[in-house]
């Protein structure tokens, strides 16, 4: 065991050498171009991402739009790189993600922050713990955690799906039944009482990649190990230096296990809510019908706006209940033959659909930007009359002749056109991965999104 644990640290030095040696936590880009006669003080947001997502950058672009100052901590070669509204980036080390995100802060001084990813978000809330455990509950980070997030009391209920979910049924809201499994023996009992399917998700993950639904025992028992199970060594080595991710790196070699909840099957549609919130107050709100995904567990590709009393109670309840602010997403099952909404799950972050500006009460960033700068609140017009959307570049990634790019609103950031050749230099290198792995001689060309 010793030995093993000496493997482990080994392994660890040598990939924290290597990323310390590539990136130090120091800006690694500074662009300002505003200038120096503007009386005007723009409100300073801090996008912290851990992970490479396009809608962080699309956000950030959203942000600086509607009048924010936006500067980023994020990993090396994140697409926030590719786009012209951050003025400086910090470097998130995944070895020290406390220690990046608060070098972030003090070097920056934001007005608010906003998490990219749920990573990010337990980032900072370790960061408020840590704080506080260090007496400065009333210091700088913990009051701008707060104002950024909403009530510290919420934190831990956000990663806690079974926990959030019983809270939403005291508020009257339609949840179905969720509980933490902790072996197969509850894993047993649950499908006794409430049969198969059923679905079971591991707190603090996203993506879909927490997600498992077993139709049987057996794929249940299967489903439950794999969930619980910390992340291989040899997984998180390869994705620290080939991927320059050391996201997984702690997570392996402390041999964290998640926490897995069982949640009762609802057929139907999914749907997504996005908010902007402050102090409790939902301040805009985009309700959305899933039309297209990745694959059956993972991100939304199309998207239809829809109007939807309960979805749009269920988020306010949800937000006055925990005293939200920010931008937070929520997830729901429209049930298939009586189209009720159940909630099954908070986002404690901004989601892909969360930039889009779709006009009075649907201009997220142009809400958040009046609650912080104490402006009048005007929102831009709306980017398309088309209800159907398709989100770029996931669904130009999953099928380049889809025929929503043609029927809906492709959202294309034409405006940003670095950001759009790093999307298609991605798709590129798909193929050329895929081709390898197949054997294959010719590489399909790529074909450009369309409009």
């Amino acid at each position: 065991m010793l030995a093993l644990f000496g493997r482990r640290i080994a392994i660890l030095a040598v990939v924290d050498e290597i990323v310390r040696s590539q990136y130090m936590l120091v800006p690694i880009v500074e662009i300002d171009d505003f200038s120096e006669a503007q009386t005007k003080v723009r409100p300073k947001v801090l996008v912290a991402t851990t992970a490479r997502w396009v809608p962080t950058a699309r956000m950030a672009l959203a942000l600086a739009n509607a009048g924010c100052a936006v500067e980023a901590v994020c990993p090396p070669g994140h697409p926030l790189s590719k786009t012209s509204s951050v003025r400086q980036r910090f470097t998130y080390h995944g070895l020290w993600p406390l220690v990046s995100f608060a070098d972030a802060i003090a070097a920056t001084k934001p007005d608010l922050i906003i998490p990219g990813d749920d990573r990010a978000a337990q980032h900072l809330h370790a960061l408020y713990d840590r704080e506080r455990r260090g007496g400065n509950v009333g210091g700088l980070i913990c009051k701008l955690i707060e104002r950024s997030l909403g009530a510290s009391e919420s934190f831990p209920v956000v990663y806690q799906r079974s926990t959030f979910l019983n809270l939403a049924e005291q508020e009257d809201i339609r949840v179905p039944k969720t509980a933490v499994v902790m072996n197969t023996g509850d894993l047993e009992k649950w499908g006794t009482r409430f049969g198969f399917p059923l679905v079971l998700k591991a707190n603090g993950s996203s993506g879909g990649d927490g997600v498992r639904i077993a139709h049987t025992p057996e794929e249940a028992k299967r489903a439950l190990r794999t969930l619980q199970a910390p992340p291989l060594l040899a997984r998180a080595a390869k994705r620290a230096l080939v991927d320059r991710d050391t996201t997984l790196v702690w997570p392996s070699l402390l041999r964290r296990r998640s926490v897995v909840n069982a949640q009762a099957f609802v057929s139907g549609s999914e749907a997504t809510s996005a908010v902007a919130c402050w102090k409790g107050a939902v301040l805009a709100e985009l309700h959305f019908e899933v039309l297209s995904k990745t694959n059956s567990a993972g991100p939304a590709t199309v998207v239809r706006l829809v109007e939807n009393s309960e979805m749009s109670r269920a988020a306010e309840r949800m937000v006055r209940r925990l005293n939200l602010s920010g931008l937070h997403g929520f997830d729901f099952i429209l049930e298939q033959h009586t189209g009720n909404a159940y909630l099954i799950e908070i986002n404690p972050r901004t989601t892909q659909v969360g930039h889009l500006r779709l006009g009075p009460g649907r201009d997220l960033p142009a809400a958040l930007y009046a609650a912080v700068s104490g402006e009048t609140l005007q929102s831009a017009p709306r980017v398309t009359q088309k209800d159907t959307i398709a989100l770029f570049p996931r669904e130009w990634l999953r099928d380049p002749d889809s025929p929503f790019l043609r029927s809906g609103y492709h959202d294309v950031p034409w405006e940003e056109p670095e950001l759009v050749r790093e999307c298609v230099r991605k798709r590129h290198k798909q193929w050329v991965r895929y081709s390898e792995e197949k054997g294959l001689q010719a590489i399909p060309a790529v074909r450009l999104p369309h409009l």
